[in-house]
């Protein structure tokens, strides 16, 4: 990490050590990335920790990736509530840095950067999944721009999402990747309906979206029609490599470290030896990609590779936890330890779900092994 970066996580520690224990509680915390706070998001707006690599012009601070990295890992460390802004700061920004219309970049990007406008991802679909050349979502051209019929599934805080931006099929063609577009759909508009999804823990943090001839206007296509199957394959990576695909579970991590205390047992350390190594091996895999991301290379299989072991490495660490833990596990009593290891027993079967699933991102990183 350059100097800027680490002079820079002294000082995020230090706010987060003033701002966390205000409003966040121990079951807020074992949330990670999925929780989130309105008030939160404008807070690190006003700090310049979001939108942090963009160009001033649209609301950035022209900062490093390095940086954006260090602000990244220590916000998952503290369990801070920031999954209202995420997918807008991580890709829906980017995407519309590098396809949208300077119309689009000077509306949407100085809102993200205050921490003001929440985007959702519009990919996965019934009987599709992570295969998204299969996508069913139709628009077709009206005067003045499209109409869209169809439905989404697993569409993380849709529920509270300002936006969408919506890969949908806009052309027949003879393959199956092309006539895709994006578009930015505002989520209040007429004929959009979203249905949560509760999980195990009584969230809802999936939902269905439904479009019923839902108007988009032509100033909200982002970048070419028909260009979407390559836009949202550069949207993945940005998704998929980031250090929320292995710091998911670090709370129950630096729980089990307390717990365990300065004597732990040998099978403790024999753990807590294992899971430092595979963390360690990550954020160096995770860096690689974040210095490809900053010299505008294209890491999609990279990332694919980071994102399959990060949640399979988040998916066994609480079942882990779980076997080797000295307390037994009970729910709901306040404990930190306690509320972290049920909250993550419960939500961590989805963790390889999201981001495209275990099944479809290794065939992903077959075939280019294949091409190599």
């Amino acid at each position: 990490m350059p100097p800027a970066a680490k002079a820079l996580r002294k000082e995020v520690r230090a706010f987060l050590n003033e701002q966390m224990p205000k409003s966040v509680s121990s079951a807020e915390k074992a949330r990670s990335w999925s929780g989130g706070a309105a008030a939160f998001s404008k807070l690190l707006g006003q700090q310049g920790w979001l939108g942090m690599t963009w160009p001033k012009k649209y609301g950035g601070h022209e900062r490093s990736y390095a940086e954006r990295y260090v602000v990244i890992e220590e916000l998952l460390v503290a369990g801070a509530p920031v999954g209202l802004h995420w997918v807008a700061d991580r890709q829906s920004g980017p995407l519309m840095l590098r396809f949208g219309t300077e119309e689009q970049r000077e509306f949407f990007l100085p809102r993200i950067a205050r921490g003001e406008a929440y985007f959702c991802i519009g990919m996965s679909e019934p009987n599709s999944g992570s295969d998204l050349a299969s996508v069913r979502t139709r628009a077709h051209k009206v005067e003045g721009g499209w109409r869209i019929n169809g439905q989404k599934i697993w569409t993380s805080n849709a529920h509270s999402a300002h936006y969408m931006i919506a890969l949908v099929r806009t052309g027949e063609a003879e393959t199956r990747h092309a006539g895709l577009t994006q578009f930015i759909v505002d989520m209040k508009s007429e004929g959009l309906t979203v249905k949560p999804i509760a999980n195990l823990t009584g969230e809802s943090h999936f939902n269905e979206v439904f479009f019923d001839d839902v108007f988009v206007p032509d100033n909200r296509l982002v970048g070419r029609e028909g260009d979407g199957w390559r836009q949202v394959g550069a949207e993945l990576a940005f998704e998929r490599s980031g250090p929320e695909r292995y710091l998911s579970s670090i709370r129950l991590f630096l729980e089990f470290l307390r717990v365990a205390g300065p004597n732990p047992t040998e099978l403790e350390k024999q753990l807590i030896g294992r899971m430092t190594a595979e963390m360690w091996t990550l954020r160096q895999m995770s860096m690689s990609i974040l210095g490809k991301l900053a010299a505008g290379e294209d890491p999609a299989v990279d990332a694919a590779i980071v994102k399959d072991i990060g949640t399979s490495f988040e998916q066994e660490l609480p079942r882990l936890v779980q076997a080797n833990a000295r307390e037994d596990v009970t729910l709901e009593t306040g404990d930190a330890f306690d509320d972290t290891l049920s909250y993550l027993l419960q939500t961590s079967p989805s963790f390889s779900l999201r981001g495209g699933t275990r099944e479809i991102l290794r065939g992903i990183i077959a075939r280019d092994l294949g091409l190599r």
